[in-house]
């Protein structure tokens, strides 16, 4: 019957839900716990406590040691809270010490009880009282309970319900009445088992997107993040701090976001931080970053790790949303490569690629498909997916084949949600691993032959209190007594059972609630969008790795699972990407222009690029077209090319020879074009004012010339004529003149000196 009602712990049917309630309260019979001891019970206990078995808030703040050993003494630390309007009076709280639950159904209905039941629950164990004189409204009284466990009566091997339950008497019912209770488990396994489970605990170490596409605009490549928020992830406290810090101590498999490991090791050199104002400012926080990765250096060596593809793409979203935009299903292959190629560089470790996991291990067809379409053998699945249907009476390996080469490694459901909510409370945090611990040995107490491997993926992204409630219980579960340590790809290779159920859920059964926080089909037409906007761009780039690779994490960031309700936010990035590529794109442009002229028939027009860039462009086409090729042409027709290359952070100027067939305004149309024809940035129009040539305009110039001839003529005459006139009086001379005496000999000098000047 206890292997019945196990089976049945996974049916929500309600007539299976009422016959395992049935099953618990027939355990309660003397018949099947006889071994239990039951003391008698006073009047008072045994009648029912009307309204008054709530009025008290019984807190559970701690329970030590969580699994005792038969020399323990048990300690049992909480607080009582008297949520009534009456003082309670000679009160005191009481250790109570419930049946053996025989099953995992058992301990989730046992769970699920409320107040105290009289009949149901045990009497006080006798010598465990602690009294409290009196206990007035809404003051909160601590307490300790301890009690040596050898005073318990615990029996076999097994997990027994605990009561911590306060009693008293108020003025309207003097009489002693229990008025409040709370239960949690204990399990009993003092010494190690024969038989023990193999567990194997995935220890997630996967944060939100943090960095930006963009970069500090310099040679160095500056990387941006969005705030500081990973900064104070990894501080001393923070919750990335703890999960390193507590899985440094513990036998579990670590599985690494490989872009949180990018991310902090970016923030470990310069980097800026976005404001909300548009503008970045230096970050500070290079010594917390550079800290943290070499404590989980030291953490993850001698260790498994498991290296999810690079981002942590929602691979459900894929498969139901993204599989019909072109492109998006091809991310997932370079995903994987960069996820190997970051954990080796920052951790100096080998990881496996080999796992996918799908949100909360929710599987159907199209899941499997994308999961595996990277390369990956095993998806992460989740028992709450695969719903046994073979009649099985226990918790089966992990390990199932589901076809094509392709194991699911079925976490179970139980253990994997046991730290889910809020763990901030001492008490959630108590109850929680006790109840985890419970489940964990009722799996290696079924009545099972061979020895099974079972595999615990808890919530993705655990908080600090959390992943502190996590530590707790594997702590206790590494004392070895019920269960073995081991790793993911051990229980991806262990021997699957023949009776699991394969069969993966049909589409019609993913669940609706994470089907609503999918990332929509419009998201990957933007991955998309910007994808192409990106191709277009890094044609003309001398170093197209400068943006090709920020851009291509960051795609794949646009795709992370850590966008799951987060709907605005995510939409916000996407956008932030694209406007900021768009921005990169306009810095190649041209410098506008708005009227040149032309004077006569042919001229040249100059068009000036400019590049804003850091680097080099190349590989453009500048073209000029006409629109009126009648009137302004372009060598001999309407339009013509140049080819373009502009350093960075410099302009180029561009000549075009145009023609005009007539005066006045035609419009011309520049635009830029990569070399496969693609238009490039905005185009530009400006005005050619041509101004043509008259035959008045061409008479004067000819008159002008003509004038200049002439003039030209008439001085080569007359200095012809002096030139001759000066020889003629050189050879009247004679050759031995005599001494100038008179009157003629003087007029002659005089002659000659006109002629001299």
């Amino acid at each position: 019957m206890a292997e019945a009602a196990d089976n049945l712990g996974d049916s929500p049917a309600p007539a299976r839900r009422w016959l395992r309630r049935a099953v618990v309260l027939l355990a309660g019979t003397p018949v099947l716990a006889g071994l239990i001891y039951v003391p008698a019970e006073s009047p008072a206990q045994a009648a029912p406590a009307a309204n008054g078995s709530s009025s008290v808030d019984v807190s559970l703040d701690s329970l030590a040691p969580s699994a005792p050993v038969k020399s323990d003494t048990l300690t049992i630390s909480g607080t009582v809270t008297n949520r009534g309007k009456e003082t309670v009076t000679d009160a005191h709280v009481g250790l109570r010490v419930g049946q053996r639950l025989t099953d995992r159904g058992t301990i989730d209905d046992a769970a699920e009880r409320g107040g105290f039941r009289p009949g149901s629950d045990s009497p006080e164990v006798a010598g465990s009282a602690v009294k409290i004189s009196a206990l007035p409204p809404d003051v909160a009284q601590p307490f300790t309970l301890k009690i040596p466990v050898s005073k318990l009566g615990l029996g076999e091997d097994g997990v027994y319900q605990l009561g911590v339950s306060v009693s008293g008497e108020t003025d309207s019912r003097p009489d002693e009445q229990v008025l409040g209770i709370e239960r949690t488990f204990l399990p009993w396994q003092p010494e190690a088992a024969a038989k023990k489970t193999q567990v194997s605990y995935a220890w997630p170490l996967v944060s939100a997107t943090h960095l930006l596409a963009q970069t500090g605009s310099d040679e160095l490549q500056t990387p941006v993040f969005r705030n500081e928020d990973l900064a104070a992830e990894l501080r001393p406290g923070g919750r990335l701090e703890q999960l390193v810090s507590l899985g440094s101590q513990l036998p579990v498999t670590w599985v690494i976001d490989p872009d949180l490991l990018a991310s902090v090791a970016a923030m470990a050199g310069n980097y800026k931080v976005l404001m909300e104002d548009g503008e970045t400012v230096r970050g500070t926080n290079q010594v917390v970053a550079k800290r943290w990765l070499a404590a989980l250096e030291a953490a993850v060596q001698g260790k498994k790790v498991v290296a999810l593809p690079f981002a942590d793409p929602d691979l459900a979203s894929l498969a139901h949303r993204g599989k019909n935009v072109s492109g998006s299903l091809g991310q997932l292959r370079p995903a994987t490569d960069k996820a190997r190629q970051a954990v080796e560089t920052v951790l100096h470790v080998e990881p496996s690629t080999d796992f996918a996991w799908p949100v909360d291990g929710a599987l159907d067809p199209a899941i499997v498909n994308v999961a595996t379409s990277a390369g990956a053998h095993n998806v992460l699945a989740r028992s709450d997916t695969f719903q046994e249907t073979g009649g099985l009476g226990y918790t089966p390996t992990a390990a199932r084949p589901i076809g094509a080469g392709a194991t699911a490694v079925v976490a179970d459901a139980r253990l994997s949600k046991a730290f889910e909510g809020d763990m901030l409370s001492s008490e959630k945090s108590t109850l929680a691993v006790q109840e985890f611990l419970a489940q964990s040995l009722a799996v290696n107490l079924q009545d099972v032959d061979a020895q099974r491997s079972i595999v615990i993926t808890p919530q993705r992204m655990p908080t600090t209190s959390q992943a502190q409630s996590m530590a707790e219980a594997l702590g206790v579960l590494g004392g070895g007594r019920w269960t073995q340590a081991s790793d993911l790809e051990a229980a991806a290779k262990a021997k699957p059972d023949p009776r699991a159920t394969t069969l993966v859920p049909g589409a019609g059964q993913y669940p609706n609630s994470l089907r609503r926080q999918e990332l929509p089909q419009a998201a990957f037409e933007k991955i998309r969008t910007t994808q192409i906007t990106l191709d277009h761009f890094k044609v003309i780039l001398s170093l197209p790795e400068r943006v090709d690779i920020p851009f291509g994490n960051t795609f794949n960031r646009e795709m992370s699972t850590s966008w799951r309700g987060r709907p605005d936010e995510a939409r916000a990035y996407r956008d932030g990407v694209q406007d900021y590529l768009i921005e990169l794109t306009r810095q190649v442009k041209l410098i506008p222009k708005t009227k040149a002229h032309l004077s006569g028939r042919s001229a040249t027009i100059p068009v000036t690029v400019q590049n804003g860039l850091v680097q080099d462009v190349h590989g453009l086409v500048l073209r000029l077209k006409s629109t009126n090729p009648t009137r302004l042409m372009f060598g001999d027709k309407g339009e013509a090319d140049q080819e373009v290359d502009v350093r960075g952070g410099h302009s180029q100027s561009v000549k075009f020879t145009a023609n005009a067939t007539a005066s006045g305004p035609v419009e011309v149309v520049a635009q830029l074009y990569t070399k496969d024809g693609i238009p490039y940035g905005e185009e530009r129009r400006f005005k050619v004012e041509a101004t043509e040539i008259t035959s008045t305009v061409l008479l004067v110039i000819a008159g002008g010339v003509l004038l200049l001839v002439l003039a030209g003529v008439k001085m080569y005459a007359s200095r012809k004529r002096v030139a001759a006139r000066a020889a003629a009086e050189e050879s009247m001379q004679p050759s031995d003149p005599t001494p100038d005496t008179g009157p003629e000999s003087n007029s002659s000098s005089g002659t000659g000196e006109t002629v001299d000047r």
